[in-house]
Order: C-alpha cells, then sequence, then structure tokens
C-alpha cells in the first residue's frame, strides 16, 4: 500500500482529507469536487456510504445505518443513552424521524489527521461494539 504524506504546504482541505482517507484504507467510492464530498467505505470496518462533506468552515461526515419501520420511544430512548457512550459524533434522525444515521462534525480550518482519524475510528468502534443492538434495533 503507498503510503501518503501531505506536505504541510497542502492548503486545499479537500485534497487533504482525500490523503488521510487513503491513508487510513478507505475506499473512495465517489468524488465530487465541485461539491467537495467524498462518498467512501471500508467494508471490513462495517462502514459504507460514508458521506464525507467538506464544507467550509466544517466537516460533515454522515453515514445511514438503518431505517425504523414501527420506532418506538423505547427504541429512540436507546439510541439517544447509546450517544453518551460515542467518544465523537451522535445517532441523528433524519427529517421523517425515521431513519438513522451517524453524524459527526469537525472544524476544517485547524484539522488534523489525528482529529480526522479519531472520528473515524469512533465510527468503528460504534458499529463493531453496538452492531448487534443496531441490527435489532432495524427490526422495529
Amino acid at each position: 500500500m503507498i503510503q501518503y504524506k501531505p506536505s504541510h504546504m497542502t492548503t486545499n482541505k479537500f485534497e487533504l482529507i482525500r490523503l488521510y482517507l487513503l491513508e487510513e484504507g478507505y475506499s473512495i467510492m465517489e468524488e465530487d469536487k465541485e461539491a467537495s464530498m467524498y462518498i467512501v467505505e471500508k467494508p471490513l470496518a462495517g462502514i459504507t456510504n460514508l458521506v464525507i462533506d467538506c464544507e467550509d468552515p466544517i466537516l460533515v461526515m454522515e453515514m445511514p445505518l438503518f431505517e425504523f419501520k414501527n420506532p418506538t420511544i423505547e427504541a429512540y430512548q436507546k439510541l439517544l443513552m447509546k450517544n453518551r457512550e460515542i467518544v465523537h459524533g451522535a445517532f441523528t434522525l433524519d427529517e421523517t424521524g425515521k431513519r438513522v444515521l451517524f453524524c459527526d462534525t469537525l472544524q476544517l480550518e485547524h484539522l488534523d489527521q489525528n482529529e480526522f482519524v479519531g472520528s473515524l475510528n469512533s465510527l468503528e468502534l460504534l458499529l463493531g461494539e453496538f452492531g448487534e443492538e443496531l441490527i435489532e434495533l432495524s427490526k422495529l
């Protein structure tokens, strides 16, 4: 695997994020330079369709997880309680209140690789530790 080491001279945050993703073993499935957005995956970590949107001044990470068929208060409560344990990011809902997403935001101006990777690792950890419970919740 080719190791990418961004230069301190890199000023384009979109390209810098691309280098970080490749260095961390993510596959870039789609890239839209005009929208400053990537869709990436890392299947062995359970990550698919992770949208990374570099909209200055913030970077938004968002990944659809599942959609409730018949959500209950208890299901929403479990998600909110789990949010407390997530290191970076949180469970969120779309405008319908049924689609569950993972979402995280970071400041782009001083974003470094450790901070960016920390957010990705948080998502990987969440999926690894809470994956079975997410599957059960998705059946509701």
